[in-house]
Formats: C-alpha cells, sequence, structure tokens
C-alpha cells in the first residue's frame, strides 16, 4: 500500500513537470495559423480543417525534435560534423552509433533547453539579428521606419525591433511566429542569398513561400551560430587586450603608440601630445575589457583590426564573397550549352544570339536565384541505377523499353527519361504527379551517392559537358570531387551544401586575432627592452 501511495506521488509529480513545461510552451499563445505555418514550415502533415488542440497536441510531438533540439533530426555526417567544429573528436565506432552522437551534441549544443523555450517567446528579439544591413534599411524604408543618421546596423536594428509588433498588426498579420509579412521587402534572390550565406542549401524550388519557410525554420540556428561567433570575437578581443597593461603603454615611444592607433583604427585627434594618446589608448583598452559588444557583429572587433585589412568586419562579407569568387571561377570554364542549361533551370530569358561572356555574366547576375523542381538538367547527375528505376516505373512503354536494354548507354537512358518526364508533364493528372513523386524520391536517395558508382568514361563525359579539361593523370576520386563541384554549383549557385559560411568566417577572424595578439606581443617585447635598458642605466 505503501508502495503504491509512493508511485501515486511519483506520477503526481512527474504530471506537475509536464503540466508547467506545456503551460509554458511558447505555442501555447500562438494563433491556429502560427501553428499550422510552424508545421508546415517543418514539413509535419497535419489534417484540415483541425482544431486547436489536435494542432497543439500535434506541435508538442514534435517541439522538442524541431524547436528545442533540431539536431535530433540530423543524420550521423550531419552529427559528427557539428562536433568536429566544436573541436570533439568522434572515432569511426561512434559514428555509427547515431544515439551517442546525439549525445554528444546535446552536450555541446548552443543553449539549453530553457533558454530555447524561452527565446520561441520572443521571437522579435533574435530573428532579425542574421539580416543584412541592407536588408534591415529596406525593412524600415518599406514600413516608415524613422531611423536618424548616420543609419548604422545597430540603429537599424534596435529600430526594426521596437516596431516590430506595430508593422505587424498593421498588416493585420501575427508577430509571434512571422508570416510571409517580414520578408515582403526580400527578393527570391534574396532569400537564396540568406541560405546560400547561412550553409542552409536551398532545394530546386521557385515558390516564394518555400524559401520564406525554409529562411524563417532557420532563423534560429542561424542566429545561435552568429552568437557564438560574436562569443568568441568577444573573449578572443578580451584576452588581447588583457595583455596590454600600463607597463606596455608606458613602454611605448610616441611613434610606437601613434602606430598601434593606426593600424587598430584609434581616432588620434592632431597635436596630441604623447600622454594623452596614452590615455586614448587606455580608454580604448578599458572599452574593449568592459565587453561594450554592441548587436553588430563587427562592432566587438572592427575597430581594433581597421588598418589590417577589418578581417573581423567583413568576415562573413568575406566568406560571401570567397564562395562568390569560387563560383566566378567555375562559371569562367563552362560551356556555352551548359551555361544556357543554367540560366534555362532558372528560367532567366538568354537573348538572341548572347555570346559566351553575356552568359556568364546573365549566370553571374543570377548565382542565388533558386531552380525550377525539375528540367532537361535533372537527370544529370543521377546514377544507372536510379535512370532505370525510373524508367520501368514511368508508364512510359517505349521509355520502359530503352530502360530494359543491357546496351543503352547513359546517354540513352537520360533522352528517355527526359522524353518520359516530358510526356508525363504534358498529360498531367495523376501520370505527372506520379513521375514527380517518384523523381523526387530518386533526387534525395541518389544525393549522398552522386557519381560514386560512376565510370571513369562517364565522368569525364560529365565534365566535358561543362567544358571543364580533365588535366593527364587525373585519379577517378579526383574526376569525382571535381564532378560533384561542379554539380553542386549547378544546382545550387554559390552555395556549398556540405559546408557553411561560418567556418570561413572562424579563420578569417582567427587571422585578425593573431595580428592583434602581435601588436600586443611587440608592445610586451618593448617594454621588456626598455626595463632593460633602465636597468643597465642603474
Amino acid at each position: 500500500m505503501r508502495w503504491l501511495s509512493v508511485f501515486s506521488l511519483g506520477l503526481a509529480a512527474d504530471a506537475v513537470v509536464a503540466s508547467n513545461w506545456f503551460s509554458k510552451a511558447a505555442y501555447n499563445k500562438w494563433h491556429e495559423t502560427e501553428l499550422e505555418r510552424w508545421l508546415s514550415d517543418n514539413d509535419i502533415p497535419y489534417p484540415t480543417p483541425a482544431d486547436r488542440k489536435d494542432l497543439e497536441n500535434l506541435i508538442q510531438k514534435n517541439w522538442d525534435s524541431y524547436a528545442v533540439a533540431p539536431y535530433k533530426n540530423w543524420d550521423s555526417d550531419k552529427l559528427t560534423s557539428y562536433l568536429q567544429s566544436k573541436g570533439v573528436e568522434t572515432k569511426e565506432s561512434a559514428k555509427s552509433n547515431k544515439d551517442a552522437l546525439v549525445s554528444q551534441v546535446a552536450n555541446t549544443w548552443y543553449e539549453t533547453e530553457d533558454k530555447a523555450q524561452t527565446a520561441w517567446t520572443d521571437v522579435h528579439e533574435w530573428i532579425l539579428d542574421t539580416w543584412t544591413e541592407s536588408s534591415l534599411k529596406a525593412f524600415a524604408d518599406k514600413h516608415g521606419i524613422p531611423v536618424p543618421q548616420p543609419r548604422t546596423r545597430d540603429t537599424l536594428l534596435q529600430k526594426a525591433r521596437a516596431n516590430y509588433e506595430t508593422i505587424a498588426k498593421k498588416a493585420g498579420e501575427t508577430a509571434s511566429y512571422p508570416g510571409d509579412w517580414l520578408y515582403d521587402s526580400w527578393s527570391e534572390s534574396d532569400l537564396k542569398e540568406w541560405l546560400d550565406t547561412h550553409g542552409f542549401p536551398a532545394p530546386q524550388i521557385t515558390e516564394r513561400n518555400k524559401l520564406i519557410a525554409l529562411v524563417r525554420r532557420n532563423s534560429r540556428l542561424a542566429y545561435l551560430r552568429l552568437q557564438e561567433q560574436k562569443a568568441s570575437a568577444s573573449a578572443s578581443a578580451n584576452a588581447a587586450y588583457a595583455t596590454l597593461t600600463d607597463k606596455v603603454i608606458d613602454a611605448w615611444s610616441e611613434s610606437q603608440l601613434k602606430e598601434f592607433c593606426d593600424k587598430n583604427g584609434i581616432n588620434v585627434p592632431q597635436g596630441s601630445k604623447v600622454n594623452e594618446v596614452r590615455a586614448i589608448v587606455r580608454k580604448h583598452r578599458a572599452d574593449i575589457l568592459r565587453d561594450n559588444v554592441s548587436a553588430s557583429a563587427s562592432s566587438a572587433f572592427g575597430a581594433a583590426t581597421s588598418k589590417a585589412g577589418n578581417q573581423y568586419a567583413k568576415a562573413t562579407n568575406d566568406a560571401s564573397l570567397a564562395a562568390q569568387d569560387a563560383f566566378n571561377s567555375a562559371v569562367n570554364t563552362w560551356s556555352e550549352s551548359r551555361l544556357k542549361s543554367y540560366l534555362d533551370a532558372r528560367g532567366v530569358p538568354v537573348p538572341q544570339g548572347s555570346r559566351t561572356d553575356q552568359l556568364r555574366a546573365l549566370v553571374r547576375r543570377n548565382a542565388h536565384k533558386a531552380a525550377h523542381p525539375y528540367g532537361a538538367w535533372t537527370w544529370d547527375d543521377l546514377s544507372y541505377e536510379n535512370l532505370r528505376q525510373y524508367l520501368a516505373n514511368s508508364g512510359n512503354a517505349a521509355a520502359k523499353k530503352v530502360g530494359e536494354s543491357s546496351s543503352a548507354t547513359r546517354d540513352d537512358l537520360v533522352d528517355a527519361a527526359q522524353s518520359a518526364y516530358s510526356s508525363a508533364s504534358s498529360a498531367g493528372g495523376g501520370s505527372y504527379a506520379s513521375a514527380t513523386s517518384y523523381l523526387l524520391h530518386a533526387t534525395e536517395a541518389a544525393k549522398k551517392s552522386t557519381f560514386d558508382t560512376w565510370s571513369e568514361s562517364e565522368l569525364k563525359a560529365y565534365l566535358d559537358s561543362y567544358g571543364v579539361p580533365v588535366p593527364q593523370g587525373s585519379t577517378v576520386n579526383e574526376l569525382r570531387a571535381e564532378a560533384r563541384k561542379q554539380s553542386t554549383y549547378f544546382k545550387y549557385g554559390t552555395t556549398n551544401p556540405a559546408s557553411t559560411a561560418f567556418a570561413k568566417i572562424g579563420e578569417n577572424v582567427k587571422d585578425a586575432y593573431q595580428w592583434v595578439v602581435d601588436q600586443l606581443g611587440a608592445g610586451s617585447e618593448a617594454a621588456k627592452k626598455k626595463a632593460g635598458d633602465v636597468k643597465e642605466e642603474l
């Protein structure tokens, strides 16, 4: 009897905990349209019509895996990649144990469960943080938000946050889990560029609302990554400036002090005396060590490295430029037919008689434009197996016959697949739905193993379609790597689904930190030398 009482008390306690957790869940206060929007954004099917209780119950079942701990939905490769970015080593044996990887990621995740829950109750406090300065300006201008001059990113962000709910109410929209209204000032290219910059691959879609859903769904993770970068910057700046002691400052000569100020973007009024310059340096050090990090990532450290290329302030931009340059380099090797295919895939009209350089310019201009779901290019990188399976399931007798032929070349299979799809598209209805459904499945299944089963001659032919020369003596693995690279650029433009811009940012800012440390180190050496000189004089 006593055991039953204890058991009952335990259940009651668990119920209270569950009740407390559920009662504080952000979505409990969301409008029904917001509940449906969240489910739709995360590709979670829900019945229509559905009452509020059904929607909340469905979100409750999925909330933890999508909003609080999204890594629970990641595959082993993505989990391993995250851990490696955190400096956590993973053994080969551990990679096959997804539960173990999830547990490791949980221990190093950006935020606690409580913090995640709180964040989703105040979306306006962070969802704008990953926007570029130009996006914030466009938002302010579109909604008539007065922003005092100079219109810095910090000021724009502050004003946008302050007017966020007012704008939503004025438009008759909800603000807790914002609708498409929030991105009214963004073009489709802006949306894709955001995804590209933050390392979220945009699938081949043209619907604007789906691009917005992708941005909205990934905004929290992008924000957390950005915060981590800013925290790292702040810590590194603090560590560097903590070594800038009064003795070091006092040991510098007037020319060394002015050189330091010049290299660190510290304004020194004309005619300042040595002691005044020292006071300015000390004030700058105090500003940094008080951790006066503004909402702008560049403000934390930008001034300190302006003369050295201001690498931290430009880090995000540099990563984007690096990706753009790599894309441009690839495009410069593409054949005219491949350039036209790229533009055709994105619905970009090609003027009659366009020269190759004009086509390249058009391709570069549309680097962030999302491609159409399907077209002649869809079969470019599907394996023999995927092509044959598609033909077998196409419902097209002629295509099926080609797929069953043992003598059919890959080009034969591609031509048959294009023809079968074209027929299904013209017929519409069930035939078209069946064709697109299978193709989507085949494309997803082929993603990770693309080119793995291709022969050397097939890889060379594929690269030849791009106009990419194959160096003499290239190995099959090198050919596969080059084929994957060209395929990625063709499908996604400047983005690289295998890595994020944040890794590149980390490399850039690391150089900036080292530069400052070197400057401070030089000051320490000067201090030691000065102390040595004084000792000798004594």
